[in-house]
């Protein structure tokens, strides 16, 4: 799936060469008006719900460089929140759902505040939900807004804290409609807090410049009773969850409404360019794209550490392996691979998990596919062995050892040599090297905030970077103290850094395996060894960044930021959002320096934005 254009700034540096351009209105913006192809061309998929105007909105943030992207501003629009653009976003986004306990009891609103055109709440299934099928469960406080097509593409936008639907999990548990704002529930209210947003916007930008897919956040609305509006944007919101439950129902004309709109619409807009025109042939399809999606998006959180709570149920995640719903998500600094969130009824799943979960979720798409054509639902379990399931595990092992290479710092290109002629030496140093990012402390599972973990002990970031520039400058391999001493976490106790002959055999083969890579990188490239390291060198140094967020970081740098957002207008918010995002770009190939270079002159002089790094730094190895 083609992604938005990543780390892209438009300051008033990059904007010298290209006149400025604030309209007096912004057409764009009536074209977001609650309307949704997804209402015509399904049933059985949404609620519907009239909206009328919030009063007292205001816009807290503003992602300039995603609403240029999407082509919602003009390319050439400063960082600046005009009075037009801010009226624009005010009303195209301040709204509240009219819903059912304000039906049930007639209350009336004023005309002119009452929107023309139906919004709606989807439906998906959610295994928290008293009912396992999905017949209650969907969006809760969330309605979509519909749909942007321009020049740049098509994008789908949703909008948080809209309003108490039927669909929220208090709603069935409880047995009763709320009014919208009732302080006597919690989620089922409606509504959405401000640092829910910000973590969300922070959080996503750094993952989307990363090339990680994910929704992104648009801006921030917040009203005089203290909760906001967050407004969300990707290339398409469709979850698996939104075909899990016609499934699970067995509502075969829902289900196979769903699966069309979403493969004419990758059709459509250029995302699957040699797709079958036969109906069979598309579902098979569909099944290999899918299956290939959910296969690197389990390897890809694996080896960056981003625990999703990746389910079966398709409720976590979207269609194209994309993060939603920033409220569980983290991404921790070494492999912490035995987190487990506590959600009061039952823990999460943790990182390793994620794989079989994704699988499990083909597992679904190719019970859906075998059901469309040929009308009869058989048992999930009889799908356990398929050819798919084999597919899956190639795709997976093959984006593993992708996902490694790049971390060692090779190029694209580079990489695809090395899987091409030689996957044995990367499934060599492999072994080894999960020997130490697995490794796990001697103290044992213990609690911590907000559940269980079990501590990781080595930093594999710090080794990879500092192994090529100690080989380029002895020309020989670390003694196996120094390589302890540079992969040691804070977390590790001196017991579990102790020296044992089958540690130092695994130090030595971690490191035995290494060199033969950067042998045979050499040979391929026809380059010294020493011009191979260098590269490595330089490249890893970016990749593996001393400094990454973490869930702690985010969560610890939303904390601060809101003890200052009162004195904070959306361009200051902005900018600080951009220079946290920028310090954060992991692509080698990015010269942010060069092209931002005035941009970013002065920014780690803001006592706030030095505050965030040094939260970064400190909670580096953390969750």
């Amino acid at each position: 799936m083609t992604r938005l254009k990543t780390n892209q700034s438009y300051s008033k540096s990059s904007l010298k060469s290209a006149p400025r351009s604030t309209p007096k209105s912004y057409p764009k913006f009536k074209k977001i008006n609650g309307k949704h192809p997804f209402q015509k061309e399904t049933k059985d998929s949404y609620v519907a719900y009239r909206a009328r105007t919030r009063h007292g909105g205001k816009v807290t943030a503003f992602n300039f460089d995603l609403a240029r992207e999407i082509g919602l501003i003009p390319k050439n629009h400063p960082d600046r929140m005009t009075k037009e653009l801010e009226k624009a976003f005010v009303d195209t986004f301040a709204i509240v759902i009219i819903n059912e306990y304000d039906q049930i009891n007639n209350i009336q609103f004023p005309k002119e505040d009452i929107k023309p055109n139906f919004y709606m709440a989807t439906r998906y299934l959610q295994l928290q939900h008293p009912n396992k099928q999905g017949k209650t469960s969907g969006d809760g406080r969330s309605i979509w807004n519909g749909q942007l097509s321009t020049k740049e593409g098509t994008f789908d936008i949703s909008s948080c804290g809209t309003g108490a639907t039927c669909l929220s999990p208090a709603t069935h548990i409880q047995n009763k409609y709320f009014q919208t704002g009732d302080p006597s529930i919690s989620y089922g209210c409606g509504y959405a807090e401000l640092d829910e947003g910000l973590a969300t916007l922070f959080f996503s930008e750094v993952l989307n410049q990363n090339q990680l897919q994910t929704e992104r956040v648009l801006g921030i609305l917040t009203f005089p009773d203290g909760y906001a509006i967050t407004v969300r944007v990707h290339e398409n919101l469709l979850r698996p969850s939104h075909m899990f439950n016609h499934l699970k129902q067995g509502n075969y004309e829902a289900l196979e409404l769903v699966v069309k709109y979403y493969i004419n619409r990758q059709i459509n807009e250029g995302h699957w360019k040699d797709a079958p025109k036969s109906w069979h042939k598309r579902l098979d399809y569909f099944l290999d794209k899918q299956n290939e999606v959910f296969a690197h998006t389990a390897a890809r959180f694996e080896d960056e550490y981003i625990f999703c709570w990746l389910d079966w149920d398709g409720d976590n995640v979207l269609m194209d392996g994309g993060i939603i719903d920033y409220g569980s998500i983290r991404q921790f600094g070494l492999f912490h691979s035995e987190y487990r969130f506590d959600d009061a009824d039952r823990f999460s799943t943790s990182i390793i998990e994620q794989k079989n979960k994704a699988k499990y979720t083909v597992q679904n798409f190719a019970q859906i596919v075998d059901f469309l054509k040929t009308k009869e639902r058989r048992p999930l379990k009889e799908f356990t062995k398929a050819q798919w399931s084999e597919d899956f595990e190639t795709y997976f092992t093959q984006a593993k050892r992708r996902n490694l290479l790049r971390k060692i710092g090779y190029e694209d290109s580079v990489v695809e040599e090395i899987l091409t002629q030689s996957p044995d030496l990367i499934d060599h140093f492999m072994k080894p090297y999960a020997y130490f990012e697995r490794a796990k402390s001697v103290k044992g599972p213990h609690p911590v905030n907000d559940g269980i973990n079990w501590d990781a002990i080595f930093c594999m970031r710090d080794i990879l970077r500092e192994l090529p520039q100690l080989y380029l400058s002895r020309g020989d391999v670390i003694s196996s103290s120094e390589f302890m001493e540079i992969a040691k976490s804070t977390y590790a106790t001196e017991e579990d850094l102790k020296i044992t002959s089958y540690r130092k055999k695994k130090i030595d083969e971690f490191q035995d395996a290494y060199w033969q890579l950067v042998k045979k990188t050499a040979s391929l490239e026809k380059k010294t060894l020493n011009k191979i390291l260098l590269n490595l060198t330089m490249r890893s140094s970016v990749i593996n960044k001393y400094d990454r967020i973490t869930g702690d970081s985010i969560t610890t740098i939303v904390d601060m930021l809101m003890e200052k957002i009162k004195g904070m207008n959306p361009e200051k918010l902005h900018k600080l959002l951009v220079h946290f995002r920028d310090y954060q770009n992991l692509d080698p190939d990015t010269d942010i320096e060069g092209e931002k270079a005035a941009h970013r002159k002065n920014w780690h002089r803001s006592d706030l934005m030095r505050g965030f790094l040094q939260v970064v730094r400190e909670y580096r190895e953390g969750l």
